[in-house]
Formats: C-alpha cells, sequence, structure tokens
C-alpha cells in the first residue's frame, strides 16, 4: 500500500495531508484556502490517480505565495515517502499536453535529485487573484521534495488560466505513469546503481 500521512506546520501555514499513488483520484477533498490552486490540484489528482485529502491554513491575507509553496512541499514530501525505495516504478514518463489553444511539454524523472526547470512564460502577471509566478513556486517545491527531475514548457498557449491547467494536466498525467508499477521488473529499483 502506498498511502502516506503528514502534517506541516510552519509561523506561515498548517498543512494536513493524506494520500495514496494508488487511487483514482476523483474523490479526492481538497481546501488550500487558495481558490485558483484547488482548482489545479483537483486538476492534478484526478489525471494522475493520487488520491489527495488535503487542507491548508494559511496566511493568505498576505497573499497566496506560503500557502502555494508550503503544500508543494509537503505534496513532494508525501510522494518521496509513499514511494519508499521505488522498487518496481516506471520512473520516467513524459508527454505534450493540449488544452485549447495551449501546449504543455511535461517530462519526469523519479530520480531521487530534486529539480525543476520550468520555462512557462505566463502572458498575464495574475490569473484572478492568484499569482501566475505562484505555479512556478509550486512545481518547484514539489519536484525538488520529492525527488523528482521536472522539466515543464509552454509550446504554445495565450490564456494564462489554460497554460496553468496544462501544466497541472501534464503533471498529473507524467506522475501517474511514472509512480506506476511496471509488472515486468516489479522487484527491482529501476537504476544500474541499485538505489534512488
Amino acid at each position: 500500500m502506498r498511502k502516506t500521512e503528514l502534517h506541516r506546520t510552519t509561523a506561515e501555514t498548517d498543512i494536513v495531508l493524506e494520500m495514496d499513488l494508488d487511487g483514482d483520484g476523483t474523490a479526492s477533498e481538497i481546501a488550500t484556502g487558495v481558490g485558483f490552486l484547488d482548482h489545479m490540484l483537483t486538476l492534478f489528482s484526478r489525471h494522475s490517480g493520487i488520491w489527495m485529502k488535503l487542507s491548508c491554513k494559511g496566511d493568505t491575507w498576505v497573499d497566496d505565495h506560503h500557502s502555494t509553496e508550503d503544500i508543494g512541499i509537503a505534496m513532494g514530501c508525501a510522494v518521496a515517502r509513499a514511494l519508499g525505495d521505488k522498487r518496481g516504478i516506471r520512473r520516467y514518463a513524459s508527454l505534450t499536453l493540449p488544452m485549447d489553444e495551449s501546449l504543455i511539454l511535461c517530462a519526469v524523472d523519479i530520480s531521487g535529485r530534486g529539480g525543476c526547470y520550468p520555462v512557462l512564460d505566463f502572458p498575464s502577471e495574475k490569473i484572478g487573484t492568484f499569482d501566475t509566478e505562484l505555479v512556478e513556486e509550486f512545481l518547484r517545491a514539489f519536484a525538488v521534495n520529492a525527488g523528482i527531475t521536472l522539466h515543464v514548457r509552454r509550446i504554445a498557449g495565450s490564456n494564462s488560466h489554460h497554460i496553468a491547467e496544462g501544466c497541472f494536466k501534464a503533471l498529473g498525467r507524467a506522475m501517474r505513469e511514472a509512480v506506476s508499477i511496471d509488472q515486468r521488473f516489479r522487484t527491482a529499483v529501476p537504476s544500474t546503481k541499485g538505489v534512488l
């Protein structure tokens, strides 16, 4: 069972998270206090099949930065914990995902070496009240703490909402494949080093 629970508290946020990598993502309960992020994480959960029960009480009267980044940290830590020694996982995944006029490339390597390399260039600074730069903050926090090498690129797109939505859907789809068990190699760690 690749499940975990996590409680992360700082002076800025209080996050409670349950995660099941082998869920179906249809019944996740997400309440971050940031409406747009709720929407994005619901998409991520549905497309990854990763079930989550996530709540965050954050200092959103300041802005959405602390909550968004800390949720990325918590989710990344939970993924790393739920994967354990990573035995049997496919490890790699990549896809190009269309979202209306937007086209997003996403590539994932569950390498144990966290790094995030986004090239998104949002055409606007905000989506409603949500700062578009926070998409990259979330992706970086998630990737580094999950031990994932993550590349996300906007190939096309003129609508910031669609670009962000494409990113979270693409990340979800890539994670779905990368964390899945390869039945042919289900007892092996997918590395010539024998450890990830």
